[in-house]
């Protein structure tokens, strides 16, 4: 097998552990959207040219707006849907090449709340803590941002329950278990020092420290012959004198030529059963001793006045080498081995001897595995000390094993809050997270107990020349919301299985995929450097906001809707995302009209603050897909005004007969019906799968809607107070009438303007039927769109069947 082939075969499993396709019926979604975009603008053309009605242009122009506005906007939704991938990926456990639980990276789970039912974050709080993921690496941090008594005493009272459950008490345990240990180790350690330090007191006639100067060499000979064993043999004996004074004449004449005579040199003798090592420490200038040796040689100089050179050297000894240590000296190392002859010692001598000689070797043997140590105590000291703080780190975990913990900050009046992002900012930089990642979850959302096994491997690639995982620039993996509570037919149009699908799936096939605000994991990292990164630039215009940089420096806090402009600033400093369509939590959908207008206003409020203070079109770092997919969604909320013009065309023609469109008949007709028809079927192929139903309802939200999009343009343009408000998690109980008046109005006027221009048909008044028959069915379909809404204010819940 060549070597590209057998790269590519170990690759293989790397490859399975993430996979990424283009979504179902992309290309004929394709082919759809250039034909729709075709014959759109073949009808616009035809609308500019040939259709504007020039009796009421105070009419046609605002519709003819309506539809360019409508087409263009047609325009940024398709090309957004372009590319929607699926992702499949391996669960964290079952990785391949496999990552070792130990070596899992720690995760925060961040349950934000404020003030909702002690109840609701309980089950979310005893979800999180029963997720599959090591015990130990795991936090869940209730984030109360209402400071709440209860949720205080909830948080303790479950704190005390997860202590209790079977996977802390194993793993208090385990650690328990290793800090014995461990404590034993110490106990051994500690045991040895003072018979270590004794032997090295025995062994420490066996080193020497001289000065530089010549004339020592009889001393150092001297020193040298006490340390001769009996079973020395003597002509190995004299071969290790004679290597020692040559090594110390190299030292003196070679390394120390230049050196003061007070440079010391260090001797080292060691003296085994089988062998003699000599260490000559020196303080010269590094030196290739092997490489001078192999290009020069050095002949023998009988007559040489001193040292007769390294020749001699490699001729007395059995190994020879010079090298620098770490402290900046040169060590010369000469090894002379022997077999001892231990003819003529007692039997207390050689005991003697052999003990000597074997307590050397292990002298050295410890001192060999930690070089850096200048001695055998030294190295116990170090082992006793990293034993120590094992055991000081052990204790901490177990004293730090309680996972469901409680944050909650003062919120003095004066000063800006930033709501739900100053919330998580606050938890981020009190010093009380440390997380490698950040699950944040609304108090309502349950998370699965596979959250973080199906999620976390998008944050690792597999680096095969250094053969472990490393991580990549993944900030962030979102994934979707779904709900639980959701009513038969859901009334309230929350179910999302197109934004959270084909929508999300296309941002994601061009690296921007939305970060939602909850069930979502984000990389700590990359919070914390993007929030420095803007935080900079935001105390460069103004200094004071240096106070506020535990509530700003994470998530951004310009907008009530802090999640999609985090994502933005992610994307505009180089990190990615992953958009993962696995349902993995699910929460409370709002159960009334009220709560729903609240949040979907908060939505759009914020989407148009996001646009007006860190407008994508001018942001650097965003590439141009980027730019296109977050001004699109900014874009879709100044529709309101557009649809309240194609709501008015018409009513106003059946009370005054005035026609915004020329040849408003079977011309019209011609132009428009293909459009139309080519445009549902390409809104289909891109939401292949999702139930017609959901479709409809989802039309009809998108519609009804606008009085509430254009009160969101006109409070943000005019200055307004905005303020986040929580949605509610109970249901608030009512007939809401009163907040869709405006769709009530459009409602009774266009049913009435059928009726009345149904009557002039009949009269007489009106020459052409066909007039009438297209404002019938434009205004019957504007009926349907807007009764959901209305229907949607005096619903109730069916109520539970009493028994009789």
């Amino acid at each position: 097998m060549s070597g590209t082939a057998a790269l590519l075969t170990d690759q293989l499993p790397l490859r399975r552990n993430r996979r990424i396709r283009l979504r179902d019926r992309t290309l004929l979604f394709r082919y759809l959207v250039v034909v729709n975009l075709i014959l759109g603008g073949w009808y616009l053309h035809w609308r500019l040219t040939q259709s504007i009605g020039q009796a009421a242009l105070w009419l046609a122009l605002p519709l003819l707006a309506a539809e360019i506005y409508m087409y263009f906007g047609g325009v940024l939704f398709l090309v957004g849907l372009w590319r929607p991938i699926q992702r499949q990926v391996r669960s964290l456990n079952q990785l391949t090449p496999p990552l070792a639980p130990d070596h899992y990276p720690t995760v925060d789970v961040f349950i934000t709340c404020c003030n909702e039912p002690a109840a609701i974050v309980e089950q979310t709080t005893l979800a999180a803590l029963a997720m599959d993921y090591p015990v130990n690496q795991l936090r869940v941090y209730i984030l109360d941002d209402g400071n709440a008594a209860d949720i205080r005493s909830l948080s303790e009272r479950l704190c005390l329950l997860d202590l209790r459950s079977p996977p802390l008490q194993a793993a208090a345990a385990a650690l328990d278990a290793q800090r014995n240990q461990l404590t034993a180790r110490l106990r051994q350690v500690e045991a040895l020092q003072q018979d270590v330090a004794a032997v090295e007191q025995v062994l420490s006639q066996h080193s020497l420290r001289v000065s530089s100067q010549p004339e020592l060499l009889p001393q150092i000979l001297a020193w040298f012959d006490q340390l001769r064993p009996a079973a020395l043999p003597d002509q190995v004996w004299l071969a290790c004198q004679t290597a020692l004074g040559e090594g110390f004449d190299n030292a003196l004449h070679h390394a120390h030529k230049d050196l003061p005579a007070e440079t010391p040199i260090e001797l080292e003798a060691v003296i085994l059963n089988y062998g003699v090592l000599l260490r000559i420490w020196d303080w010269g200038h590094p030196f290739d001793l092997e490489g001078y040796l192999q290009t020069h040689g050095e002949p023998l100089d009988d007559w040489a006045e001193r040292g007769r050179g390294l020749t001699i050297l490699r001729q007395v000894v059995d190994d020879l080498s010079y090298f620098r240590s770490d402290d900046g000296r040169n060590c010369l190392l000469l090894i002379k081995r022997y077999e001892p002859q231990p003819e003529g010692l007692s039997p207390d001598q050689s005991e003697r001897w052999q003990r000597l000689g074997q307590l050397q070797s292990l002298h050295q043997l410890l001192r060999l595995s930690q070089p850096s140590q200048p001695s055998a105590t030294a190295i116990l000291a170090a082992q006793r000390q990293s034993l120590q703080a094992q055991i000081d780190q052990k204790t901490d975990q177990l004293a730090d094993l309680a996972r469901c913990r409680y944050i909650a900050r003062d919120k003095p009046k004066g000063r800006p809050h930033h709501a739900k992002a100053g919330n998580i900012n606050h938890a981020l930089f009190s010093g009380e997270t440390q997380g490698d990642f950040v699950l944040t979850l609304d108090a309502d959302h349950i998370p699965k107990p596979q959250f973080m096994q199906r999620v976390l491997p998008y944050f690792f690639d597999f680096n095969l020349d250094r053969g472990q995982y490393e991580g990549n620039q993944i900030a962030f993996v979102q994934t979707p919301q779904a709900f639980y509570n959701l009513p038969q037919g859901d009334p309230f149009g929350h179910d999302a299985h197109l934004f959270y699908g084909p929508i999300q799936q296309g941002k994601d096939g061009m690296n921007s995929a939305f970060y939602t605000g909850t069930n979502a994991v984000l990389r700590r990292e990359a919070l914390v450097s993007m929030g420095l990164q803007h935080f900079a630039l935001d105390f460069a215009k103004d200094e004071q906001r240096l106070a506020e940089f535990d509530l700003i420096g994470g998530l951004s806090s310009i907008s009530i809707t802090e999640d999609m402009n985090t994502a933005m600033r992610l994307h505009s400093v180089g990190w990615r995302s992953v958009y993962h369509s696995e349902i993995l939590a699910e929460g409370l959908a709002p159960d009334d009209l009220s709560s729903t207008l609240k949040q979907k206003l908060r939505w759009a409020q914020g989407t148009i603050q996001v646009m007006l203070r860190d407008n994508p079109l001018l942001k650097p770092g965003l590439s141009f897909w980027q730019r296109l997919q977050y001004f699109q969604t900014m874009y879709s909320y100044f529709v309101g005004f557009f649809i309240a013009i194609f709501l008015a065309s018409p009513i106003i023609f059946f009370f005054t007969g005035l026609i915004p469109v020329d040849n408003f008949g079977p011309q019209f007709a011609l132009h428009f019906v293909p459009v139309y028809v080519i445009n549902r079927l390409t809104f289909v192929a891109a939401s292949w799968g999702i139930p017609l139903r959901e479709l409809w309802r989802n039309e009809q939200y998108a519609i009804a809607l606008f009085p509430l999009y254009i009160q969101a343009v006109w409070s943000v343009f005019t200055n307004q107070p905005i303020k986040f408000q929580v949605t509610p998690k109970q249901r608030q109980s009512g007939v809401y009438l009163g907040l869709v008046r405006v769709q009530l109005i459009f409602f009774g006027l266009t049913l009435a303007g059928m009726i009345w221009g149904l009557v002039q048909l009949i009269l007489g008044n009106w020459p052409d039927p066909w007039v009438y028959i297209i404002n019938s069915a434009w205004a019957g379909y504007h009926l349907a769109l807007l009764w959901v809404i209305i229907r949607a204010a005096w619903w109730q819940p069916k109520q539970p069947k009493t028994p009789a």
